[in-house]
């Protein structure tokens, strides 16, 4: 059993049992990434009847993503596979849209995928992609950039949360999805869970480093106050 992390946007979080089955559980309060992670991953297991001491390997969205939330997940993750001396891996959280695109929407193969999620300042995340059978091969990106000056094709897919966010430049739903292909506003771990599969049993290597792409918002003074006598 492989458990899945994502605080990219959303929290969420899956159980991987084998190559069909998985659950998942997600939640959309904002700035609760810290309280609500380590209680649904205990109400996960227990709904599937699995405890922790059956997790094999842990999988963590990488991002890019604002560095807050992103961070409580990559925590999580790495504190939980210390405890339990299983390995952890990271995969960027944009990865998980274009695999349930690629996986769920019968698209031909070469598709152009572009995934484009809110950074907020106006701007937006985005990676590339291109339909390969049912998996979705990167291409370039992530990066981030104002909604505009996102490198487009007329070809692509368009998924993502800032799809619907900047609609003059990204458009309405693509036609070529399903209307049932899941997940394509926040990721879904499971399948983070599945790209990592694919991508260690191919010889890489998987860090769990973030994905910040910028500098968080807050950040320690660097100079000193004169303290008035």
């Amino acid at each position: 059993m492989h458990l899945g992390i994502d605080t990219s946007g959303d929290v969420a979080v899956s159980v991987v049992l084998d190559d069909v089955n998985a659950a998942t559980l997600g939640d959309d309060q904002p700035r609760r990434h810290a309280e609500l992670l380590a209680p649904m991953i205990e109400q996960l297991l227990q709904q599937q009847g699995r405890s922790l001491r059956e997790v094999e390997s842990i999988v963590v969205g990488t991002g890019p993503a604002l560095f807050t939330g992103l961070r409580v997940g990559l925590v999580t993750a790495r504190t939980l596979g210390l405890a339990l001396g299983v390995p952890v891996h990271g995969v960027p959280s944009l990865d998980a849209l274009a695999e349930a695109a690629a996986w769920s929407a019968g698209l031909e193969d070469g598709t152009p995928l572009l995934v484009v999620t809110d950074a907020r300042r106006r701007e937006v995340y985005w990676s590339r992609y291109e339909v390969r059978g049912r998996t979705a091969a990167p291409v370039a990106g992530p990066d981030v950039a104002a909604p505009g000056d996102v490198p487009r094709t007329p070809d692509d897919v368009v998924l993502g949360a800032a799809r619907d966010l900047y609609p003059q430049t990204f458009a309405e739903p693509d036609p070529r999805l399903h209307p049932g292909t899941p997940m394509l506003r926040s990721p879904d771990p499971s399948l983070l869970v599945r790209v990592a599969l694919r991508r260690l049993a191919a010889g890489e290597t998987l860090p769990a480093d973030p994905l910040y792409l910028r500098r968080p918002d807050a950040v320690p003074s660097t100079g000193s106050k004169r303290v008035l006598a």
